[in-house]
This record gives C-alpha cells, sequence and structure tokens, in this order.
C-alpha cells in the first residue's frame, strides 16, 4: 500500500479544499508537503471551475509547524536543502493566487503552521483554538509570520503576535481582527464552507482584481520582493551583518 498524500483535495461545486493530511505528525510541515501544497494551489488556479479554496488540516489540528524530526533525520533528506527557497516559493504563490482562500483553523496553527494560516484572505477559528508564532523563544525569527503579519496587520500586530510569542486564543485573534471569525469548535469546518461558498457566488474577475490591487498597495515592491526581503533579514540578522531595508 503507498503512502498517503501529504494534501488532499476535495471539490464541492465551486470551492475547493485543501487539506494537510499528516495527522499523525499533527499535520507538521516537510519539503514534500510544500511541493505538494503548491502544486495542488496551481491546480486549483489553472481550474476556472474553481472559484474559492478552503485551507484546512486532518484530524482536528491546523498544523503543528515543521517537522523537526524530518528535518533533524540522520541522514538528513535532501530537500531540506532547497526548503527555505521553496518554502519562500510557496508564499509568494499564494500571495499571488487570485481566488479567495479560507482558513479553517481548528486545534492550532503554531510557528510555520501560523504562517500558513495567516496566509489566507480569511481566518475561520474555532474558540478552544489558537495561534502561536513562538519563535522568539527560541532565539530566532519567523520570516514568513513577520512578513505577513506586517503586511496584512501592521506593526502593532505583528510586535503584538511575534514578540510575545504566546498562544493567542480564538476568541482574542477575533477581537484583534486577525481572524475573520471565532466560531464553537464543532462548526469551524461548515463555517469556513460556507464562507468560501459565499465568496465563490462573486464574479470571479472582480476577486482577482481587487487581491492584486490590494497587493500593489499593500506591498512595497512585488509579493515576491516582500517575502525576500523578510527572508534576507533574518538570514542577515542570524550571521551578524547589517538587516537589509525593507523600504521599497
Amino acid at each position: 500500500m503507498s503512502d498517503p498524500l501529504p494534501v488532499e483535495i476535495s471539490r464541492q461545486d465551486a470551492v475547493a479544499e485543501i487539506a494537510l493530511n499528516r495527522p499523525e505528525r499533527k499535520n507538521a510541515i516537510t519539503g514534500p508537503l510544500v511541493q505538494a501544497l503548491s502544486s495542488v494551489f496551481r491546480e486549483c488556479e489553472s481550474d476556472d471551475d474553481m472559484r474559492a479554496v478552503v485551507l484546512r488540516g486532518a484530524g482536528g489540528s491546523f498544523c503543528s509547524g515543521l517537522d523537526l524530526k524530518e528535518f533533524n533525520a540522520d541522514p538528513r533528506p535532501p530537500w531540506t536543502a532547497t526548503f527555505p527557497a521553496a518554502w519562500r516559493g510557496l508564499h509568494e504563490q499564494i500571495a499571488a493566487f487570485p481566488k479567495p482562500v479560507v482558513a479553517c483553523v481548528e486545534g492550532y496553527a503554531i510557528n510555520a503552521g501560523a504562517a500558513l494560516a495567516l496566509s489566507a484572505d480569511f481566518m475561520i477559528v474555532g474558540r478552544g483554538a489558537f495561534l502561536q508564532v513562538g519563535e522568539v523563544r527560541q532565539g530566532v525569527p519567523a520570516p514568513m509570520n513577520l512578513a505577513w503579519l506586517r503586511g496584512r496587520f501592521g506593526d502593532s500586530i505583528a510586535r503584538r503576535v511575534t514578540l510575545l510569542g504566546d498562544r493567542i486564543p480564538g476568541a482574542e485573534l477575533e477581537r484583534l481582527g486577525i481572524a475573520f471569525r471565532a466560531v464553537d469548535d464543532g462548526d469551524v469546518a461548515n463555517d469556513a464552507r460556507m464562507l468560501a461558498a459565499e465568496l465563490a457566488a462573486i464574479p470571479g474577475n472582480g476577486i482577482a482584481v481587487t487581491k492584486a490591487v490590494l497587493r500593489a498597495l499593500d506591498l512595497p515592491g512585488s509579493p515576491n520582493g516582500w517575502f525576500e526581503r523578510a527572508q534576507a533579514a533574518v538570514g542577515a540578522r542570524r550571521q551578524g551583518g547589517p538587516l537589509p531595508s525593507l523600504k521599497q
């Protein structure tokens, strides 16, 4: 029997549901998962019948972050050498994705998993769920989280989330404006699907053009430049060099 795919896709009318599918590892992120997720987003972009996307995790949790067991395996998997570029590339791809994405956050979205949740246009979260960008407590920055938080929510929210590094429950995510809505834990998936169906009923060209203008207004330079600069700033800091300017 072949191993299950790390990412699965299903369809309901004009909505595609993309599921991170490593429930035995709490949907932790590996190189093959990133590659599969990128491929599925390309498939959704090219399919004119798919007008909105729900992004969720299998097994009742969204994503626990990077799979450190896989990253630290001996011998190291060959994909680890190209992972930073692939990970940034996935976020650039989602940033430029022309269709609306709704994150269905059940359980938790931690560190790299939080970055995936923040990449969505809308987040539906369970009241008992939480988001955590905890890299600061490990002594490292989180470039993709920093890029999404600064680009979408501004400096004060980015500082609140990344400098404390604590667990932010669903109701607080809604209060901060990070989550579109916090609902009872058992209603998260249905609520996310309903929102995606509502978005799918809006003319697709209007959504695509509006998202493109929002990117142009919110991000310095191109979307690719924004994520590249965030990653470069973190890399420079780790090496003790000067930080590159994030201004256009």
